[in-house]
């Protein structure tokens, strides 16, 4: 009898760590897939939060060039120049010689065509980038007129059905983002519910026990409570350490466009992926002991 005994109390002990491995494990398995799920939130973020600063970077790469005529002097395309930069619609101005023409077409056929042709047939240009709020059809259409006016200005060069093509892909994409990340959202919720369910499923009989003996539903339900939001910052920890290696190797590539020296854009997407996983950790949590709560006995099984 007194080696039966020690048997079934080695059993029970046996048994006693495979629950708390098996509930660490949950545990382990909830944080990890609540931060992946919060990590492709934050990458949604990223993109949202930069939509602007993205369209603003393409829309601030359309050029406009003013080609010059070839009595053009040296003082008189600077001055024209002066005109352009002093324009509100101007963000950058750049003059572009007769050499530096032909220096770039040669590295772009890849042979010296001045020495070939024996002269430089290409004239001086002033090259200009307008401001993001200016790149509409009609703002550069006035612009390219009001300075094409001049007589020094022998043709000013743009890719219109570009300019047009752009603000309407733009548009577009704002519109894909924007339904993309409601559908993600969903999805990120049914994930973590889900997740967090399973979770407390292994738990449910320790629930109902507490709930037997005369433990009120508040008492039983905020340390589950206060679990799930754990999990959910641990996760958002995480979540947010794997945004900062992307948005590092980001602004390797396109620093224009993405940096880690926006601190006000980091602290706002830390934030939005902090408070995304307790919320959604511990609304899901609540619910699911809410769930288990209202059972009988006999619906557990």
């Amino acid at each position: 009898m007194v080696i039966f005994a020690r048997f079934n109390i080695g059993m029970s002990s046996d048994g006693s760590k495979m629950a708390q491995r098996a509930l660490r494990s949950s545990y382990v398995s909830t944080v990890v897939s609540t931060s992946l799920v919060l990590f492709i939130a934050g990458v949604l973020a990223v993109l949202i939060l930069n939509a602007k600063k993205v369209s603003d970077y393409f829309k601030e790469n359309i050029l406009i060039s003013f080609v010059m005529k070839s009595q053009a002097g040296e003082d008189e395309i600077k001055k024209f120049a002066e005109e352009l930069s002093a324009h509100p619609a101007v963000k950058t101005v750049t003059i572009i010689s007769r050499e530096e023409a032909a220096e770039k077409l040669s590295k772009e056929l890849g042979e010296d065509f001045v020495t070939f042709l024996g002269s430089n047939p290409l004239l001086p240009s002033v090259d200009v980038n307008i401001k993001a709020d200016y790149a509409e059809k009609d703002s550069i259409r006035a612009l390219v007129n009001h300075f094409s006016k001049n007589p020094l200005v022998m043709e000013a060069r743009y890719d219109e059905t570009l300019t047009e093509a752009l603000a309407s892909n733009i548009k577009k994409i704002s519109l894909i983002i924007l339904a993309f990340g409601s559908l993600l959202f969903f999805i990120m919720m049914v994930l973590i519910n889900n997740t967090i369910r399973l979770t407390l499923y292994a738990k449910r009989f320790l629930i109902k026990s507490m709930q037997l003996v005369g433990a009120t539903r508040s008492f039983i339900r905020w340390p589950f409570v206060l679990r799930g939001i754990l999990s959910g910052i641990y996760g958002a920890i995480i979540a947010n350490v794997l945004l900062v290696v992307l948005l590092y190797f980001l602004q390797k590539h396109l620093a224009d466009i993405f940096g880690l020296q926006d601190v006000v854009f980091m602290l706002t997407l830390f934030a939005i992926v902090l408070i995304t996983g307790v919320l959604i950790s511990g609304i899901s949590t609540w619910f699911a002991v809410n769930r288990y709560l209202r059972k009988s006995f006999d619906e557990l099984f």
